[in-house]
């Protein structure tokens, strides 16, 4: 018999489930905004999504808690960072640089905060697991470029200003380990960090577009009830992974990822890509292997 409790503690395990549930993020993301449904508003059902999954969770378990002062902070920074920052930042930039140089800013994730793992001594990869990091750049820069082919040339000021993604990405993965308050459960800080993202989203969303940009939704009905899903399930793995695996494992998730989204794209949207996107994936596909194999040695 299967050992859940165990098996939500494995790394590799983690690693796997959260990447693939990442990657079904794009695809769905894609319908969506072809039914011009407000980038805000799909984040704010993400997170949604994650509420409604984890607080029936927290209080079937019995583990739901309030949060003092300090956890709080902790729980507002956190959403800030990675739920309501990054995806506003990828919002932003794709129509100013195109899907895959932003597809390529998330690979510079691990990047970045395998950098800021070293400067603030956070326990970091052996030799395997950095070389595992090196390939799956080079793998996901490859899917990246062949996307991003026949586009016009992109402004200084947008290629600069991409590489706050991943500086954000890594700066939610490192301050998370760096300030994760002691004795607090990686649903609560979830839950709440979600709590806080959705109610900054909300607000963005009245003032910008107002109610109305929630009927859109109504277009895309069946998607966003599978976003939503998709929302609820990521989060308790995302952040058990942080908690047990590191900043450095977690930011490896978009590598998982890329490599679901281009088959997910290529089963259920009928997307098609060529020969040099699948060998990027192909590519990300050793660079996992190599870092499970390095999760094992670790062992």
């Amino acid at each position: 018999m299967i050992d859940f409790q165990k098996l939500f503690k494995h790394s590799v395990f983690l690693l796997l489930t959260t990447g693939f549930l990442i990657g079904l993020n794009f695809p769905l993301g894609k319908l969506a905004g072809d039914a011009g449904v407000s980038p805000i508003v799909w984040a704010f059902i993400i997170s949604l999504g994650a509420l409604m999954v984890l607080l029936p969770l927290l209080i079937a378990h019995g583990t739901f808690s309030f949060l003092s002062a300090g956890e709080a902070g902790y729980a507002i920074v956190s959403g800030l960072i990675t739920f309501v920052s990054a995806p506003l930042l990828v919002f932003f930039l794709i129509p100013r640089t195109g899907s895959g140089y932003i597809g390529l800013m998330f690979a510079m994730s691990p990047v970045f905060t395998l950098a800021l793992s070293l400067l603030f001594r956070i326990k970091a990869p052996d030799k395997l697991g950095i070389l595992g990091i090196a390939i799956g750049f080079v793998g996901a820069g490859l899917v990246a470029f062949s996307r991003q082919s026949g586009r016009e040339e992109v402004e200084l000021i947008w290629i600069l200003a991409a590489l706050l993604i991943p500086m954000t990405l890594a700066c939610g993965n490192i301050y998370r380990t760096l300030a994760w308050p002691e004795n607090l459960s990686p649903d609560n800080l979830a839950f709440w960090s979600h709590l806080f993202s959705a109610a900054i989203l909300l607000v963005l969303v009245v003032m910008s577009d107002g109610l109305s940009a929630f009927v859109r939704l109504s277009g895309v009905t069946t998607p966003a009830l599978f976003q939503i899903l998709v929302g609820g399930l990521t989060f308790p793995v995302y952040f058990r992974l942080q908690y047990y695996g590191g900043p450095v494992l977690l930011s490896q998730i978009g590598y998982v990822g890329a490599a679901v989204a281009l088959i997910a794209a290529t089963l259920f949207l009928g997307e098609t890509y060529n020969a040099t996107t699948w060998a990027g994936a192909g590519i990300i596909a050793l660079a996992i292997g190599i870092t499970i194999m390095a999760q094992r040695a670790r062992k």
